[in-house]
């Protein structure tokens, strides 16, 4: 399971404090946070300040990768925000990200092909955010050939279904699940991601349904997630479901948690 840390967001309030006023301190001890936690890249989006969002996602990703050994996640709709964090960016970044949605696909389109950055796929297009398996389907095989016949390498692609509240159908979760599970057996080598709390919306415990739909979906196949690694029950979670899932070879993720203590939380 990659992990991408999202806690350097400018939505939550302290982290857009900190981008204000250009905190690097404060910044590198969130990515730190999250590195050592288990992420495997780190979110960086600074979405709120308009005319001034590639300043400081630039500014983000210099400051990330000056204190912490590990690749970015690139959070952003607009695509000269992308093109203008990639030039700054050690290595190959995670851009954050690409849809159906025929504006945002041709531009963003214009600035991944041909390169080796890897690149979110949401399963959404011009006509909103689809509902069942097969209208998900129909979306990521476009985005997948379309992605590939410019260049764009399999496994460089992150499709992501788009998680959607359990409370507002009860058919929802399964879909979602069933569609990581048809995206993996139609197209061999690609990645699957989501953003996975939205199912627990407007339910209480959100924790624990969290926990619970995490584990489902990794015995579909999901093998990527946009997620808080500093929350250790869910990280506890993860670690457990890959192994019982064949993904932990001799148990060994499961055996180093074990020794770090992470299953006491």
């Amino acid at each position: 399971m990659q992990i991408v840390g999202e806690l350097i967001n400018a939505s939550r309030k302290k982290i857009r404090e900190y981008i204000k006023e250009k905190n690097p301190e404060a910044i590198a001890a969130v990515a730190k946070d999250q590195h050592e936690a288990g992420a495997d890249y780190i979110d960086v989006n600074a979405g709120i300040f308009v005319g001034k969002e590639a300043e400081y996602v630039k500014w983000l990703v210099q400051t990330v990768q000056e204190h912490v050994d590990t690749p970015c996640c690139i959070d952003s709709p607009d695509p000269k925000v992308i093109e203008e964090a990639a030039k700054v960016h050690k290595g190959i970044p995670l851009v954050n990200s690409i849809s159906l949605e025929s504006e945002r696909y041709e531009k963003l389109l214009s600035v991944i092909k041909g390169t080796d950055m890897k690149v979110i796929a949401l399963c959404m297009s011009d006509e909103g955010m689809p509902h069942t398996k097969d209208a998900r389907m129909k979306i990521a095989d476009k985005l997948v050939n379309g992605l590939v016949s410019n260049n764009v390498a399999i496994d460089n692609i992150y499709l992501d279904p788009l998680v959607q509240p359990i409370g507002s159908g009860d058919t929802l979760g399964m879909e979602f699940l069933n569609t990581i599970e048809s995206i993996h057996e139609e197209f061999k080598g690609i990645h699957t991601i989501c953003g996975l709390s939205n199912i627990s919306f407007g339910i209480p415990k959100r924790q624990f349904a969290n926990q619970t739909f995490m584990i489902m979906a990794i015995t579909k196949g999901l093998n990527a997630a946009i997620m808080n690694p500093l929350d250790k029950k869910m990280m506890a979670s993860v670690i457990a479901a890959e192994m019982l899932a064949g993904k932990d070879q001799y148990c060994e993720k499961y055996m180093n948690a074990y020794r770090d203590g992470l299953f006491e939380h």
